[in-house]
């Protein structure tokens, strides 16, 4: 997992400094770190039964709407644009805890009426009883983590739902009235031909979904997959197979009426997401969970990482920050360049280097957008880390 931050100590009692700007929309994310089994790719803050000694449901979601309570005490808030319930696996928990998660935040905060609000789901805890008691709750929006269609591709990546599930979990959530169906692939999989790839692609957009994300295997420390490779048990992912795959999935989703809105993210009208956009258009967003990290108006925090950490902090009446950080106003357009970049609506170039940005046109990474927008080509997705690096060259580092 990676590291957190240094930052600065966080108040005791998480209290936020006076003349914050709240005029932004406020999206909430709520962090669940439970997975039965560890995906040997995965590094994200999550932890399984035996490493916690099983899981406490009841009691980390008692901890969970203590820092909802925590929240709504320390400073000023307002009905919540979108939420969004991440893991880890919040699948795994009870229809009805989950429920109790929603009707907190709901209480303590508010949620706007007509909110998105997501949930990741693993395809094998998808059942049409935990469907309704989701759509109850008021989950209007289910995210399947697919990754592939090729059982040769899921054992690398070491997921253990079946080939085909995440296709028929995707059917269930459509027949329980769910509007709003996304699912997640990974691309550049060592043995993962083209082809087998193309027929994952279309595998997803039979289940019908109006969302689907595609995300570049990446091989970070720590974890079974670099493991693995580095005892030459596993190939490293092949970056010239990622840019074809990467070719394909954008050639197949367009046919199929979908437009990528985000690099790695294409959607049919009406199915972006827009708890995500709004991290890409940096709004305000408040962190549940351990791990989870929040923002309002340049303060940026986050929670200690292990759950029995955080449950203490919040159990003594404490903030369970592990610390917060001030960003400077070049902070925050470095990271605003590299947010915008991302997204196909584009970004303006009055505050960036002109010869630069005619550089990187001349070179076929960007193009007009809406005539006062630019936005990458398809060429620049697939270079967008280095896009940005010319657009902030020594910005990074100064101010």
């Amino acid at each position: 997992m990676p590291a957190q931050p240094d930052g600065d100590p966080a108040p005791p009692d998480g209290r936020l400094p006076e003349g914050l700007n709240w005029d932004r929309p406020l999206r909430a994310y709520l962090h669940v770190p439970f997975c039965s089994s560890r995906c040997g790719y995965c590094d994200f803050n999550t932890y399984t039964a035996s490493e916690l000694g099983g899981f406490d449901v009841a009691g980390y979601v008692r901890a969970m709407i203590a820092e909802m309570d925590l929240a709504a005490a320390v400073g000023r808030t307002k009905p919540l644009a979108s939420v969004f319930i991440g893991g880890g696996t919040p699948s795994l928990l009870p229809p009805d805890e989950l429920a109790a998660l929603l009707s907190a935040l709901r209480d303590r905060i508010g949620i706007e009426g007509g909110a998105e609000i997501t949930m990741e789901a693993n395809p094998e805890n998808v059942d049409p009883q935990a469907l309704e008691v989701w759509r109850a709750a008021g989950v209007n929006r289910l995210s399947l983590g697919m990754q592939s269609a090729d059982p040769g591709a899921l054992r690398v990546l070491q997921r253990v739902h079946t080939p085909g599930r995440a296709v028929q979990a995707a059917g269930e959530a459509r027949a329980a009235g769910f509007e709003h169906v996304s699912l997640d692939l990974i691309y550049g999989v060592p043995g993962q031909s083209t082809d087998s790839w193309r027929q994952t692609v279309l595998s997803a957009l039979s289940a019908e979904p109006d969302h689907v994300s595609a995300y570049a295997l990446g091989v970070e420390d720590g974890t079974a997959l670099a493991r693995q490779i580095r005892r030459g048990e596993v190939p490293a992912p092949d970056p010239d197979l990622a840019v074809d795959q990467y070719e394909i999935a954008d050639d197949v989703l367009s046919s199929h009426g979908f437009a990528w809105y985000e690099i790695s993210n294409w959607a049919r009208p009406g199915g972006p997401c827009a708890h995500n956009l709004g991290y890409w258009r940096a709004d305000n967003w408040w962190g549940f969970g351990p791990g989870a990290h929040s923002h309002v108006d340049g303060i940026r925090w986050w929670n200690v990482k292990r759950p029995a950490t955080y449950r203490a902090m919040l159990a003594a009446g404490s903030s369970p920050a592990a610390g917060r950080e001030l960003l400077t106003a070049q902070d925050r357009h470095v990271e605003s360049v590299m947010l915008r970049v991302r997204m196909a609506e584009g970004f303006t170039v009055d505050d960036l280097p002109g010869d630069r940005v005619e550089h990187l046109r001349r070179d076929g990474l960007l193009e007009n957008a809406d005539g006062a927008r630019l936005r990458l080509t398809r060429k620049g997705r697939m270079l967008a880390d280095a896009v940005v690096r010319v657009l902030l060259w020594d910005q990074a580092t100064t101010g």
